[in-house]
């Protein structure tokens, strides 16, 4: 039975207002010019699942945008118009190097998710479409993929959504899963050449009855059946098979950003890693290698071994490029802190000044009248 982990669930959550902010980034960087009306942002903000006006947004984010006047049309009155600012524009920079110092790694992540594919191909919408989750650039297509000619083939036109791209060359070295290469590592450690499998930890007060710890155990007990062999021959629904496609997520999931990728966005992939229509349930049947969370209303699959509490253990490198987008946003909320800050106190010291000022004034009169009064 599924059971609610409070601290995965918190890891999701407590990344929210991260990706909401990354989501408005990059619909204005997605503009000519880099500059959209402020009201064309507001018309879009339920897409954007916004659940505040496009102002206050912007208010509570001062790092992000400058705001300034323009005009749409050379005679029309001007209007508010958002621009990104000059710190988002340094970040940018950054985001850049990054994503240069670590292109080796990115090319490896597209050549394994090629390698997985039972015909070495996946459609380009679909890769597009789980690029965040990776972590591949938004211009990978086109500034990464025609440089590594050896490894891919980009076949038919991006622009008409019927394009596809090909593994070109297998490379042995990246047809070594987590798993497998954490069996090597531990060789390499100790001498003692131990089965690669899987970690299995359940979460706290998760119990388990007797027949289903016995069915476990003999699973586990299975060979470790690597998501880059063909398993063309495999009954899909045999345990051999089960235990392949508990690979093939372990190792989607690894190298994910932050070893967890939405269900829905999973299943898009049924088709060319071979799952089966239930394909969900392998989450809460193997409770103690996987999570799903239903934070959201969205059904997301996490790498239990890969946290501890709600904190990320194995850290993908590119995950600096979130750690410096955060800096930025965290440096504009204490601007704003302080500036309201400023304004609270300057209220109360006009309120203060106000109240000395009426005080004043109730003495005079006082004065007056006692003035005017007949001395007996």
């Amino acid at each position: 039975m599924w059971r609610r982990d409070p601290q995965l669930d918190h890891a999701i959550e407590r990344d929210k207002p991260y990706k909401i902010c990354s989501k408005v980034v990059k619909e204005v960087l997605n503009e000519p010019g880099q500059v959209i009306p402020l009201r064309y942002l507001e018309n879009r903000r339920e897409r954007l699942r916004l659940n505040v006006r496009i102002s206050t947004f912007l208010n509570r984010n001062p790092a992000l945008f400058d705001v300034y006047q323009d005009r749409i049309k050379p005679k029309s009155e001007p209007v508010r118009f958002v621009r990104v600012s000059h710190r988002l524009r340094n970040f940018l920079e950054e985001e850049k190097r990054i994503v240069l110092e670590n292109e080796g790694w990115i090319v490896s992540k597209l050549c394994k998710l090629l390698m997985m594919a039972k015909d070495k191909v996946l459609s380009v919408d679909k890769l597009v479409h789980v690029k965040r989750e990776f972590g591949f650039p938004n211009d990978f297509l086109v500034n990464l993929v025609p440089n590594y000619p050896n490894y891919f083939r980009l076949i038919g036109p991006p622009e008409e959504g019927k394009s596809f791209l090909e593994l070109v060359e297998w490379n042995p070295e990246f047809a070594k899963s987590i798993i497998e290469q954490r069996a090597e590592d531990e060789f390499g450690l100790t001498g003692i050449r131990i089965r690669p499998n899987f970690y299995y930890k359940l979460p706290p007060g998760f119990f388990l009855r007797k027949e289903m710890r016995e069915w476990i155990r003999d699973w586990l007990e299975l060979d470790y059946i690597s998501p880059y062999v063909d398993v063309s021959h495999l009954d899909q629904a045999s345990q051999e098979m089960e235990k392949r496609t508990v690979g093939v997520f372990h190792e989607l999931l690894s190298l994910s950003l932050f070893k967890r990728i939405p269900v829905p966005i999973l299943g898009k992939f049924s088709d060319e890693y071979r799952f089966s229509s239930a394909f969900s349930s392998v989450f809460t049947r193997h409770s103690g290698i996987f999570y799903m969370s239903l934070k959201g209303g969205i059904k997301t699959a996490m790498l239990r071994e890969a946290y501890k509490d709600s904190e990320l253990i194995q850290r993908d490198p590119l995950l600096e490029i979130k750690d410096k987008f955060v800096q930025l946003l965290e440096e504009g909320w204490q601007e704003r802190q302080e500036q309201l800050r400023l304004q609270r106190e300057e209220v109360k010291k006009n309120r203060v000044m106000m109240a000395l000022g009426d005080g004043d004034t109730d003495g005079q009169e006082s004065s007056r009248e006692f003035d005017g009064q007949e001395v007996k």
